[in-house]
């Protein structure tokens, strides 16, 4: 409890993590009170005359009309539900997996380590979203179904993370108590190793929330997400198809700026929480800007002392 005391004190001193929590907490409000706060049902079913497709930024419709003739402010407060639901559980299961994968070979080591960090190795090096698009197009479309791609995809630097730390922490004096007194492997890893390691691996979860939104976005403006469904990515995609030969701005930058906005949030949080959990990135003489100035405008006078003294005759 006191060390979640500290971290929460820490995090509230940094203002650009308080920045990143008032723009995530805008869109949560959004996407929890989407009925309340909607003009409009983006999925009822509306009488629309020619004059209504894509018709501008009016009375009534703020954001004006979409492909379809219905209220682009409304889709686009529905749209956050899909988008953060995606984040969030594709996070928790890439968390688990990796958290498992990277615990299990740090702590037994030896072929366990090798195999499972072959395999890792394996799923970084091969480019993700191709083989999103492979897997998608053969395994067909579905919310579900693109969580659980992108959960089994984007769990590897995790697992990365984790074993490196319980390399280092299996070999400290308490660990070694707790295997002197008798105690299980289980009970070794649940008890005492993973308390440690739990602040980084939530860092990098809240960083994967912004991966997965993109991932899913990318998805579904490349046609393979949910039609049934309303997301950012799904906004684009038809905008894109129907709204740019008709200049209709409004049907297509608030998706992409939605987008950039929650991501834009999770990385200011997810770098908050890293520096504060990860004490080494301060001490990195690069960390600081003002560091880097100095040592960029010390080259010069360094070569200046080391020039040869002049040779009098």
């Amino acid at each position: 409890m006191e060390s979640q005391n500290r971290i929460w004190t820490t995090f509230r001193k940094k203002p650009m993590a308080l920045v990143g929590m008032g723009m995530l907490a805008v869109a949560l409000i959004m996407a929890l009170f989407a009925p309340l706060l909607a003009p409009y049902d983006p999925n009822e079913r509306v009488d629309v005359v020619p004059s209504d497709i894509l018709a501008p930024p009016g009375e009534g419709h703020l954001l004006g009309r979409d492909d379809a003739g219905k209220d682009v402010l409304s889709s686009l407060i529905y749209g956050a539900r899909v988008s953060l639901i995606v984040g969030f559980v594709s996070s928790f299961f890439s968390m688990f997996i990796g958290t498992t994968v990277g615990l299990t070979a740090g702590y037994y080591g030896g072929r366990v380590s090798n195999a499972l960090m072959r395999f890792t190795d394996f799923l970084m090096v091969i480019p993700d979203l191709p083989l999103m698009l492979v897997i998608i197009s053969v395994w067909g479309r579905g919310l579900w179904k693109i969580i659980l791609v992108i959960s089994i995809l984007y769990w590897t630097y995790t697992a990365r993370l984790v074993r490196s730390q319980v390399l280092s922490i299996k070999e400290r004096q308490f660990v070694l108590r707790a295997r002197a007194l008798g105690a299980s492997n289980y009970r070794i890893i649940v008890r005492h190793i993973l308390p440690q390691v739990m602040p980084l691996i939530i860092a990098q979860a809240v960083l994967d929330i912004s991966s997965s939104i993109i991932a899913e976005s990318t998805l579904s403006f490349l046609g393979l997400g949910d039609p049934t469904l309303i997301s950012w990515g799904m906004m684009l995609n038809f905008a894109f198809e129907r709204a740019i030969s008709r200049k209709a701005w409004w049907f297509l930058l608030p998706p992409g700026i939605a987008i950039v906005w929650v991501s834009l949030a999770i990385i200011l949080i997810g770098n908050a929480l890293e520096e504060i959990v990860n004490p080494r990135l301060k001490t990195h003489h690069l960390f600081n800007p003002r560091n880097m100035i100095s040592l960029m405008l010390a080259k010069p006078l360094l070569v200046e002392s080391e020039s040869p003294p002049e040779v009098t005759p």
